[in-house]
């Protein structure tokens, strides 16, 4: 039995030559770095929330979400314009009201909702229901979210339309911010949410 190769089975494969090599070795390194650039990008995820109503049950959604995601490892901004600037404002927050018209979900019809004293009578429910769930309160959040490495920014057009100072707001608020700032913030994030 014979041990050659048959001739049509024969190839004629050049060897690679120094510049094939070179060639490659330059891919490879090329590849390489790519991979590198890859791994080494420890960069968080980013999250940007626009928060635009100051009503004591709008100002959970956007810190409880901001905490959450900070402790994620988000890099997270919460940008206050508007009436959602009024969760900011030291003293206005620990007085935040819940409107009982307009909520489907209020245990209020909204012809009774509509009678004097009921946005009162509809906060203290609330306010207790938070209480007795054991649930942080606004301040408490804030301060949480700010601990937590959030940016909580405070809109500089809202602030002077409102006539507030930048001593109005918890210490570790970003005042000045205007909505050029928050729109590159917002182009720049993985996650933009609206509240």
């Amino acid at each position: 039995m014979s041990t050659d190769t048959p001739a049509s089975e024969e190839t004629d494969v050049a060897p690679p030559t120094a510049e094939d090599l070179a060639e490659l070795r330059a891919r490879i390194e090329e590849l390489e770095a790519d991979v590198a650039a890859v791994s080494d990008d420890d960069t968080p995820d980013k999250m940007v929330i626009i928060a635009t109503k100051g009503t004591l049950d709008m100002a959970y959604p956007p810190l409880i979400l901001a905490s959450t995601a900070a402790a994620f490892g988000y890099e997270v901004t919460v940008f206050h314009t508007f009436w959602g600037l009024e969760i900011l404002h030291e003293e206005n927050s620990k007085d935040l009201k819940l409107s009982s018209v307009g909520n489907p979900n209020m245990p209020v019809p909204n012809l009774i909702g509509a009678l004097p004293g009921m946005d009162r009578m509809t906060t203290r429910m609330m306010r207790s229901k938070i209480a007795d769930n054991n649930v942080a309160s606004v301040e408490e959040l804030i301060h949480t979210a700010i601990e937590s490495g959030v940016d909580l920014q405070a809109c500089q057009m809202t602030i002077d339309l409102l006539e507030y100072d930048e001593d109005d707001f918890y210490d570790g608020v970003t005042t000045g911010v205007g909505a050029a700032s928050a729109f590159q913030e917002m182009a720049e994030a993985d996650i933009q949410l609206l509240i």
